[in-house]
């Protein structure tokens, strides 16, 4: 079963929310490069994780979920959405969801256009919602704006980066991942009138499976083949970035002077070496470690919100996020 219908969440109202966006947008027409680009990039799959991340939080308030926490789930999709074309700008990746990058098709500056307007686009749709009372919907236009920045204006900092400590690898993982996710939990349960104690646990839940789904997804960089991935295997490495299993085998005296040699001009034999190195070594196992302790933590918080029916569907959202394929 897939998770929106192990949610009981209609994905085509989301979807059709989504589209929504852009077709609303009366400055810009509907058969420009600008409008089809969006379209065919949010239409192209995805798990919808985020958008049904607010929804399963606006279950915690005290009124009925409706059209608000709709158009917030639309907003959080828009927001990764435009995440996605410029991570790949930046690690110059030819694909994504194993099909063309969109800067390959536009090429790089139309690409970065069309991921600026979007995000853009939230601020302006978010912008409406005025008043003290409604002061959190602006917690997504500023993950939009700010964090998600910061998280890629890190990654490409660090690059090639072997002194990267533990803590600035974290701190860049929950910028760049987890922040949306807690945010897209704390949000929805506030456009239902939750409490804010409650809206304040969702967001640690989040928080925490956000930093388990992102030390995973660096995992599976080491794990999976280019098919399931939809991007080539190893990716990230050759790409400069350092994850949590090349941390941990930095940390092995007989790795690190080789993981250390890898950098821009390495050859894919040098890469694809290194990598299985690091795929021998202990570091996978150590990086599945972390990624539990974080799903360990959200165990616990749903246990705080037992008493509530919803907390079922945050046991949904734990399983998936431990299931994903290792």
């Amino acid at each position: 079963m897939k998770l929106h219908e192990a949610l009981n969440i209609d994905l085509n109202e989301i979807n059709h929310e989504i589209q929504n966006i852009v077709a609303r947008d009366k400055d810009v027409p509907k058969k420009s490069q600008l409008a089809q680009s969006i379209l065919e990039l949010t239409g192209s799959g995805g798990k919808r994780l985020r958008p049904l991340m607010v929804i399963a939080g606006g279950r915690f308030g005290r009124k009925p979920s409706g059209r608000r926490t709709l158009q917030l789930s639309a907003a959080a999709e828009f927001i990764h959405a435009a995440s996605l074309i410029h991570d790949d700008i930046i690690d110059d990746a030819e694909l994504r969801r194993g099909a063309p990058a969109l800067h390959t098709k536009t090429g790089v500056l139309s690409a970065v256009h069309i991921g600026n307007y979007m995000s853009a686009r939230v601020i302006e749709l978010l912008s409406k919602y005025t008043g003290d009372k409604n002061r959190y919907v602006h917690d997504l236009s500023a993950v939009a704006t700010a964090q998600l920045c910061l998280g890629e204006y890190q990654q490409m900092e660090h690059a090639y980066d072997y002194n990267l400590t533990f803590e600035e690898y974290l701190e860049k993982s929950r910028n760049k991942t987890a922040l949306l996710m807690a945010t897209c939990l704390r949000v929805g349960a506030l456009s239902t009138e939750s409490t804010e104690e409650v809206a304040n646990l969702l967001y640690s839940f989040g928080e925490a499976l956000g930093m388990s789904f992102q030390i995973q997804d660096d995992l599976l960089d080491f794990t999976q083949s280019a098919d399931v991935l939809g991007k080539p295997a190893g990716s990230d490495l050759r790409h400069g970035q350092v994850t949590l299993p090349v941390l941990f085998a930095l940390q092995d005296p007989g790795l690190a002077p080789l993981i250390r040699t890898i950098g821009p001009s390495s050859s894919d034999e040098e890469v694809t070496h290194v990598l299985a190195l690091i795929g021998r070594s202990d570091a996978l196992a150590r990086t599945e470690e972390v990624s539990q302790d974080y799903l360990t933590q959200a165990a616990g918080i749903i246990q705080q919100l037992s008493s509530y029916p919803a907390h079922a569907d945050l046991e949904t959202l734990l399983q998936y996020f431990a299931g994903r394929d290792r």
